[in-house]
């Protein structure tokens, strides 16, 4: 019995880039394409488990199409693919994954495929992954006398402290999950194309 394939919506106003993404996937998901935030909201549904979704597009904007997602329920995990650097702002969006352009198909591959896993796990065991890549991103961009005088970045660091405890006493079962739903699809991927570049 063939699983059936993963659905991936990616959203970016660029057309060749998003014609791109789409091309680098559509060999292993279910690949539906929009190529702005109306669109991506018509086409957001229960079928849909990974968004990639562009920040920067005239109308309706990444931001507001995650606001969305959010208001209405939607879930699927989503990766922010941006030219826009991480800042403060990124605490309180709920994204799972932040990737700053310009991307490789070897990186969003990866992305897609570690979303798709994280679908498995309980809601605390996300919220965890998603904040700790907050976390490392504002770490990493922002500078840390900005972090130190953020309510918001408090607030973040209070939050994933109160979920680590959680998150060790499950993650050995969750790891263990992650590994083997990983290894099907990509085993998966491999059979139908053998010479995937990276």
């Amino acid at each position: 019995m063939t699983p059936e394939r993963p659905t991936v919506l990616v959203v970016e106003d660029n057309e060749e880039l998003a014609d791109m993404y789409s091309e680098w996937l559509t060999e292993t998901y279910t690949v539906l394409t929009a190529y702005d935030g109306d669109e991506a909201l018509a086409l957001l549904g229960d079928e849909v488990d990974v968004v990639l979704l562009d920040r920067l597009m005239p109308d309706c904007s990444g931001d507001e199409v995650l606001a969305r997602l959010v208001d209405e329920g939607i879930d699927c995990r989503v990766a922010l693919v941006t030219a826009v650097e991480p800042d403060l702002d990124i605490v309180d969006m709920a994204f799972d994954e932040y990737l700053t352009k310009p991307v490789r198909k070897g990186d969003l591959y990866h992305v897609v495929e570690s979303l798709l896993t994280r679908g498995t796990y309980t809601e605390s065991y996300r919220q965890y992954h998603a904040l700790t890549e907050k976390r490392s991103l504002l770490e990493e961009e922002v500078p840390s006398e900005r972090l130190a005088a953020s309510e918001e970045y408090d607030q973040l660091v209070s939050v994933l402290d109160s979920l680590r405890e959680y998150v060790d006493h499950a993650g050995s079962r969750w790891r263990g999950r992650e590994e083997g739903s990983t290894v099907f699809r990509r085993l998966a991927h491999h059979l139908r194309s053998p010479r995937k570049d990276d």
